[in-house]
C-alpha cells in the first residue's frame, strides 16, 4: 500500500500524503489593509497525475523549446480522521457541522468499503502513525507546485503505491464526473373527471 521508494524522489509524487498543507481561502483588501484567510489541513493527499508531476521539474530545470507541460498547481484533497468524519466533526474548527455517519451499521460499512463516492477510506500500515482516515473528495483544492515541493521535503508522511494511488485518483475523477440530476417532480395524477 505504501511506496517506499518515493521518499527518495525530490519532486511531488501522486499519492503523496503531506502534513500541514496551507490553503488560501480568500484574500481581501479594504482601506489598504490586506486580509488573508488560510486553512491548514493537517493531512492532504496529492491527486494530480504522476506523469504531469514528473514533467514539471524537467521543464523548470532545462531550456525547453516550450513549457506547455509546466504546472501552476497540483490538486489535493484533505484527509480527516475517520472517527471525526463518522461523528460529523471533521470541520468543526471552521464552524461547520457535517452529517454523522453511523459507523456500526451499513452507512459506515459502505464508507469503509469505499462504496460512498464522496469518500475514500484509508487504513495505512501500522508503521505509519496515522489513525484510520477518510479522504473527502468534495473538499479538493489546489496548491502551487513550488510550495508543495518545499513542503514535501519536511512534511511528507508517506506515498501510496502506484496501484493504490491510481485507485484514489480514479475514484476522485468519478466523483467529479457525476451528474447531478434534479429531484423528480411528481405530476399530479389525472382524476377520472379530468379525463
Amino acid at each position: 500500500m505504501i511506496d517506499l521508494a518515493a521518499g527518495s524522489v525530490a519532486r511531488v509524487v501522486q499519492g503523496d500524503i503531506i502534513r500541514d498543507v496551507e490553503y488560501v481561502e480568500y484574500v481581501a483588501e479594504k482601506d489598504g489593509i490586506l486580509e488573508i484567510s488560510r486553512i491548514v489541513f493537517p493531512l492532504a493527499i496529492v491527486l494530480t497525475q504522476d506523469c504531469d508531476l514528473e514533467w514539471d521539474p524537467r521543464l523548470r530545470s532545462e531550456e525547453a523549446k516550450n513549457q506547455d507541460k509546466l504546472l501552476l498547481s497540483a490538486l489535493l484533497a484533505p484527509i480527516y480522521t475517520a472517527a471525526h468524519v463518522y461523528a460529523g466533526e471533521h470541520l468543526t474548527d471552521l464552524g461547520l457541522r457535517m452529517a454523522t455517519i453511523n459507523e456500526k451499521r451499513s452507512p459506515g460499512e459502505y464508507l469503509r468499503n469505499n462504496e460512498r463516492p464522496r469518500y475514500h477510506y484509508l487504513d495505512l500500515p501500522a508503521g505509519i502513525q496515522i489513525a484510520p482516515s477518510v479522504i473527502d473528495f468534495k473538499h479538493y483544492f489546489s496548491a502551487h507546485i513550488k510550495y508543495l515541493v518545499e513542503l514535501r521535503k519536511r512534511n511528507r508522511v508517506c506515498t501510496l503505491s502506484p496501484l493504490f494511488r491510481e485507485d484514489v485518483t480514479q475514484r476522485f475523477s468519478n466523483f467529479l464526473a457525476r451528474v447531478g440530476l434534479p429531484e423528480p417532480s411528481v405530476a399530479p395524477r389525472a382524476t377520472e373527471s379530468a379525463k
